[in-house]
């Protein structure tokens, strides 16, 4: 068993704006806690309601199907969140879903496995894959990529400053002995002289970048956003907590430039009746830090931002 508490859960829960009847997609179930409290929603609601998880990590829909595969208002898919348009159109809820909520990145129990290779804190195999059946692990993409294309990923991934010095290192040390596990490329990161934060473990920066390309997260991030114009119903809500400022960014730039204009044009010349179609979201306030108080239960919360953004008709 591994910690876990879900972040910024009574925001998200706001934001969704649960209703009697309404279909909700968890993109990212994680180990549930957010998708629990959803069904606690909408049973206090009534009605028909429905909630669909999507997860690509196996261990995450197992434990799905423990929790609530005895509901017949849950269904657990086992995919990656950027088959999102796939899953409504083959269920029939195209169009008909009332919120979706993304909860991006790593999940706690991800991190505190060992078995996983997320964590450079905790020895184990150099994997990183949030789905390990599918893709190429951390441990076969090192042994194999150019100095150039690793150097590239720990700077426009990971912010690296020192990222050609530890490029360098790597590419040379793989010669004599392969990297295979979390412990062994965090030292040889660590021993890389060159700029580096006092208030972070040198490694931090590198495993999240290593791991950002080996999910291919902000790649399938700019996806799934733009599926969910299609999946989500008129007055349907987006909600999305980001830990990062690269997944951040996407989000905000994506919600900003779907609804930016059309308020525009709402605002200046209302007569104009293609804003509506051309800018398909509304704003729903502005984004949402968490709270100091959460925070200092669950240091994950820290860096997390929330947006919601509301599908026009």
């Amino acid at each position: 068993m591994f910690s876990h508490r879900p972040v910024m859960l009574t925001e998200a829960l706001a934001g969704l704006g649960v209703v009697a009847g309404g279909i909700y997609i968890d993109g990212t179930f994680g180990r549930g806690g957010h998708s629990g409290a959803i069904l606690e929603a909408l049973d206090a609601a009534g009605g028909d309601g429905m909630l669909h998880g999507l997860d690509q990590d196996p261990q995450a829909v197992a434990e799905a199907t423990q929790l609530y595969g005895a509901r017949k208002n849950f269904r657990i898919h086992h995919k990656n969140f950027s088959q999102l348009a796939a899953v409504a159109e083959s269920e029939g809820i195209t169009r008909r879903v009332s919120g979706i909520l993304l909860d991006l990145g790593v999940s706690s129990p991800q991190l505190d496995d060992a078995s996983r290779g997320f964590s450079f804190s905790k020895d184990g195999p150099l994997d990183m894959r949030m789905n390990p059946l599918a893709g190429e692990s951390a441990a076969e993409w090192i042994a194999q990529v150019g100095e150039r294309d690793l150097a590239d990923v720990l700077w426009k991934f990971g912010d690296e400053r020192n990222s050609r010095r530890i490029a360098r290192r790597i590419v040379e040390a793989r010669v004599e002995t392969p990297f295979t596990t979390t412990s062994q490329l965090a030292a040889l990161i660590a021993a890389v002289p060159g700029p580096r934060s006092h208030h972070i473990h040198p490694a931090t920066r590198s495993f999240q970048a290593i791991r950002i390309h080996i999910n291919r997260e902000l790649e399938v991030l700019e996806s799934v956003l733009k599926q969910a114009l299609d999946v989500l119903a008129p007055g349907g809500r987006l909600v999305v907590i980001s830990f990062h400022s690269l997944e951040d960014r996407i989000v905000k730039r994506f919600m900003r430039d779907a609804s930016r204009e059309a308020e525009v044009y709402d605002r200046r010349l209302p007569m104009l009746p293609q804003s509506a179609a051309t800018f398909p979201l509304n704003l729903v306030g502005k984004k949402q830090l968490s709270t100091d108080e959460e925070s200092a239960v669950n240091p994950r919360a820290r860096s997390a931002v929330l947006r919601v953004a509301e599908r026009r008709s």
